[in-house]
Formats: C-alpha cells, structure tokens, sequence
C-alpha cells in the first residue's frame, strides 16, 4: 500500500521530503551510535573528539546529522497515515455494519445474555480477525514505524489490545470485545486525516479536523467507553454470575486502556489549549523534531562570537580598541568634509 498507493499519492499532493545534510563517514562515531548511546554526554563528546582528532562542536553536529537521518521523512510519514487511515475507516463501518441489528449496541445488559452460552456469527468472526491481524501487524511493523514520544505507551497499548482481543474471543467475551473495538476505531478515523492534511500544510483543514478529533476522542474514550464497557463488565456482569478469573483479567486490561485513554487526553487537551490561545494547532507533541537548522545556525553564531572575541582581544592587546570590523578609534571618527578627527 505504501510503495503502489501512498508514496505516488504523497507526490501528487504536494508532500516534499526536507533535504537534510548526511553525516559524513566516521566508523569510531558510528560504532558508538549504535552499540552505546545516540545522544552522548559531554564527557563522552570530549573523548570521541579526541579518538576522532575533530573539534567536540563537530562531533555534537556529527551526531545531529546521524540523529536526523534516523529520523522519519515526510512521505514516510504521510504514507504511515494514510495506510491507517484507510484501515481505520474499513474497520469502522465494517462493525457498524455488524452491530448496527444487534441488541447489545443499544441494550448493554444484553452483552451478558445467556452467558457463556452465546454463539459467534460469521460475521463477528471476521470483524474479530481483522482487528486482530492489524494489530499484531503494528506489533511485527514497531522497528520499522514512525517512532514518536509516546513509544513506551504504544507497545503497552498494542499488547494490551491483543491480549484483550484474544481472551474475550477464548472466554467469549465478543460483545465487549465488539463495543471496546468500534468505540475505538471512532476517533482514530479523524486522528489519521488530520496527520494527513498537516503533512500537505493545509493548515485550516488540518486544524478544524483536529478539532473534531478532540472531541470525538474525549467523549468516546472518557464518557462512552467508561460507562458502556467498564461499568458494564464491572457491575453488569455480577447481575448474572460470580467473579472468576476471566473477570479480574479482562478488567484489568480494561483499565488499562483507560489510563492510556487519560494519558492522551491530556495531550490533546493541552493542544487543544494552546490552539484556542494561539488561533493555530500546535505541533504534535508526540512527535520528534528535528535539530538541523537553529542548532547549526547557533553553532555557527557561537563560532563567530568566539572569533569576534578572540579577535577584540588581540586589537586590545596591541594598543586598539575595535568593534564589528570598523576602524580604530584613533582615526576612524570622520568629519561631514571628508577630513578626519584625531583622538
């Protein structure tokens, strides 16, 4: 999908890759990039500079340089998007499309009807196969995916889906499963377009969809999910029988997911925050930026406000006193009439 549909999509829209200066080839940094730390304290830039016989601030912009190349294109980006959004919105209507005449959609208390004793239809098999199969698909794609801050809480979320996914279906527990699966599909359709759009810098459409994005996320993820899927498995299902094992489990995975839901929500609340005080959405904060420009724009200031410092005390140092490259000040104050003032 990505290489036949997304990418020549991508070109079509407008979507251009940075150009970002390589790093140059240096097998005792590069040994160190990979076996140790990509980021390597000052004490550690002090010995690669002198193992490397280079200036420390050339090795910090060596490993800028080979810290961007690691970092995620553009098209990359938008292709990782556009592939989701895609499945998102399959996914989404498909378990409309299958829940929409089932009772336990509209009636909560029916998810416990009959339990254990309840058969799986065809079409809740596949729905059940297709959630599971893309997730297990993120988990085998996580070397190769765009990695953003939130990494840590990603795979917690992937496994925990999986392992909520797989039990529900052995302890059929499908109804749940089938409400925790389309309430979360929900949002993630406006999540994906919204990544989309910012990649083609459209910036109107990109902040109006995440605006709708926050608010389906928030009231899907802390209103509906809370009380049609925690209180219902919670509360509900000691209606019909006692605790066991499949009980405590299947709520703890539960919850989970609910801190994860919190934890994002946070996120967007702040973005949303700083979008009602600054008129426009902020950048992801999940996101990891680039180093490239400002910070080689400061070395190179820093670099000339060395010189300029070295160079003002030499002048000093011989009877001058010279500022940003102008005369000396013993004969450099010059009259309208083009004859000089002696100091």
């Amino acid at each position: 999908f990505s290489r036949a549909i997304a990418l020549p999509l991508s070109t079509k829209l407008g979507v251009r890759d940075k150009q970002r200066p390589k790093a140059q080839p240096n097998s005792v940094l590069e040994t160190f990039y990979r076996t140790r730390r990509k980021n390597p304290e000052e004490g550690e830039l002090l010995r690669l500079a002198k193992q490397c016989d280079l200036p420390v601030r050339k090795v910090e912009k060596w490993f800028r340089r080979r810290r961007n190349m690691d970092r995620p294109s553009l098209s990359k980006k938008f292709s990782e998007a556009c592939w989701r959004f895609t499945f998102y919105i399959i996914s989404f209507f498909t378990g409309l499309a299958v829940l929409y005449n089932k009772p336990w959609l509209w009636d909560h208390r029916e998810c416990w009807t009959g339990y254990p004793q309840q058969p799986l239809q065809p079409p809740l098999f596949w729905y059940y196969m297709l959630e599971l199969s893309f997730y297990w698909s993120l988990v085998f794609t996580l070397p190769f995916d765009v990695k953003r801050k939130d990494f840590k809480e990603q795979i917690v979320h992937h496994a925990a889906t999986i392992f909520l996914i797989s039990f529900s279906y052995c302890a059929n527990y499908i109804r749940i499963g089938t409400l925790v699966m389309v309430i979360h599909d929900a949002s993630d359709c406006f999540l994906e377009p919204t990544k989309i759009f910012n990649y083609m810098k459209w910036k109107k459409t990109c902040d109006s969809l995440f605006m709708i994005f926050s608010a389906v996320f928030l009231i899907s993820r802390l209103v509906i999910y809370p009380y049609t899927v925690l209180y219902n498995t919670y509360y509900y299902s000691m209606e019909i029988f006692q605790p066991f094992f499949g009980y405590y489990f299947v709520n703890v995975l539960l919850i989970i997911l609910q801190l994860l839901h919190v934890f994002w929500s946070c996120l967007i609340i702040h973005m949303v925050y700083k979008f009602i005080l600054q008129g426009t959405m902020e950048k992801d904060m999940r996101s990891d930026t680039e180093e490239s420009d400002k910070d080689e724009e400061g070395d190179k200031i820093r670099e000339k406000e060395k010189n300029g410092i070295t160079y003002f005390s030499n002048v000093t140092s011989n009877g001058y006193i010279q500022r940003n490259g102008s005369q000396p000040l013993d004969n450099r104050a010059h009259l309208a009439n083009g004859h000089a003032k002696k100091r």
